[in-house]
């Protein structure tokens, strides 16, 4: 697998998202637990406000609520305002705006979410933070729980919540190989193994699930266990599954310009996460539930092995 076909993949999305009218209602769908934004709603969050951002210098820093899951950090009200925001790339689920100054990083946590409005627009309880640019147009931070963050460093790559991440599943660096690799003498449970994010980040609880269905993999089977050309059909699926839900996002996202900036789930277009009781798509037999590292776990007992 070359970084060239990755990189390819990455620009697909993109062009795919860029032909999707931001607008639209999000498909709730069914959900046996509370979710909160994973990679492909991330991802689905950056490219939906990028256009509005970068390369735009920033006017005003206005922060309403310090107490997030880390308190914001006076460093942001004096050295974001006056600088351009050159960049807004995603590190597993933190979106990294890269400025002049510095780089923010935000977090959504269990329940924010971020729009482009207009600065007038009155803040409602949970609108923490605004980031006003020079266009007139302002990010606003939304999070009722308060466990988002957003913090500001000069190196986001030494930062202690970035430096022992694994690498992204889309980028160069994640394989079957580097998966087999890994999990030589592991002998945890391969869901769980796939969803630590110091092995690979953005396979969280649903895409998990659904990468593993593909694969034919048993969520329970030892890590260590797992033949190399499974593991490779296992990093395909991972990476399958995420290009897909970054793109169903897109679809079904509320608009990012004036509405309240939420993507989508995943829901759709799910073949196990959610299933229970319900026919295999392939055996017809029903999907089963077990609990997994104290998370719902979905999968076909025919099919996965």
């Amino acid at each position: 697998m070359g970084g060239s076909t990755i990189s390819n993949d990455l620009e697909e999305i993109s062009r795919s998202f860029s032909r999707f009218p931001r607008h639209g209602i999000v498909g709730a769908g069914h959900s046996p637990e509370i979710q909160m934004p994973e990679l492909p709603e991330v991802e689905t969050s950056r490219l939906g406000i990028a256009p509005w951002l970068e390369q735009q210098q920033v006017r005003k820093v206005t922060v309403r609520e310090r107490r997030l899951r880390w308190p914001v950090p006076l460093d942001i009200d004096s050295k974001l305002p006056g600088s351009f925001i050159r960049s807004l790339r995603r590190r597993a689920k933190y979106l990294l705006f890269d400025t002049d100054a510095g780089t923010l990083m935000l977090h959504l946590g269990m329940s924010g979410s971020v729009r482009i409005i207009d600065p007038a627009e009155p803040a409602g309880k949970h609108d923490h933070v605004d980031i006003e640019v020079e266009s007139g147009k302002a990010l606003r931070f939304r999070d009722p729980r308060r466990f988002g963050s957003l913090l500001w460093t000069s190196d986001p790559e030494a930062h202690p919540l970035l430096k022992g991440l694994g690498p992204e599943p889309l980028m160069p660096g994640f394989d079957g190989r580097y998966l087999w690799e890994k999990a030589r003498g592991r002998r945890i449970a391969i869901k769980q193994f796939i969803m630590n994010s110091g092995v690979v980040v953005g396979v969280g609880n649903i895409y998990a699930s659904e990468a593993l269905f593909l694969a034919g993999i048993h969520p329970k089977r030892r890590a260590d266990r797992i033949a190399l050309p499974r593991m490779t059909g296992l990093a395909d699926t991972i990476r399958t599954v995420l290009k897909r839900a970054i793109v169903a996002g897109g679809t079904t996202l509320r608009d990012f310009h004036g509405g309240d900036g939420e993507p989508g789930y995943f829901s759709q277009e799910l073949s196990a996460y959610g299933r229970d009781g319900l026919p295999c798509l392939v055996c017809k037999r029903p999907i089963s539930v077990i609990v997994l590292g104290q998370r719902s776990t979905f999968y076909c007992m025919h099919c996965q092995k």
